[in-house]
Formats: C-alpha cells, sequence, structure tokens
C-alpha cells in the first residue's frame, strides 16, 4: 500500500499485504487530518467501503484503501487551506 506523503522506511514491501485493524486505521487517519471523535466510525466507513471497491474493481483491499486514503488526505489537506 502506497499513500502520498508517507516517507519511505513507513513503507512495506510491494510484496507484503498489509492487514490493518480498525484501531490502527482510526489513528492513521488523525495522522492524516480526521477529527479524532470521528477517527472510529470513519475507520470503519473506510474499510467497508475499500472491500466493496477491491469486489467491484477486481484490485486488492489494500490498493482499494490506499486510494481512498489519498483521496481523504488530499480532501483535509484542502479543508485546511481553505480555512
Amino acid at each position: 500500500m502506497r499513500v502520498e506523503g508517507w516517507s519511505e522506511r513507513k513503507q512495506p514491501p510491494a510484496d507484503v499485504t498489509v492487514a490493518m485493524d480498525l484501531n490502527e486505521l482510526a489513528v492513521l487517519l488523525v495522522g492524516l487530518g480526521c477529527p479524532p471523535a470521528k477517527s472510529a466510525e470513519m475507520a470503519a466507513q473506510l474499510d467497508k467501503r475499500a472491500r466493496q471497491l477491491a469486489d467491484q474493481k477486481a484490485r486488492s483491499y489494500e490498493d482499494a484503501l490506499a486510494h481512498l486514503l489519498e483521496l481523504m488526505r488530499q480532501g483535509w489537506s484542502a479543508k485546511e487551506c481553505g480555512s
């Protein structure tokens, strides 16, 4: 899984499947700009949507999750710039 803005040492090797539990995902979301009070709920929604995208688009869960995380990061970044 590759997310723009992550340092190379934090990224797993390309052949490793990343499995994140919802708590890990919530912490990651906060780091990307998600309000902490909403991070657990958003993590569950993001996980569910990534699984749906993986099934619908015949892509890996990790790829779908990385795509969604990047969209969310861009959205929070734009919101911060517009505030």
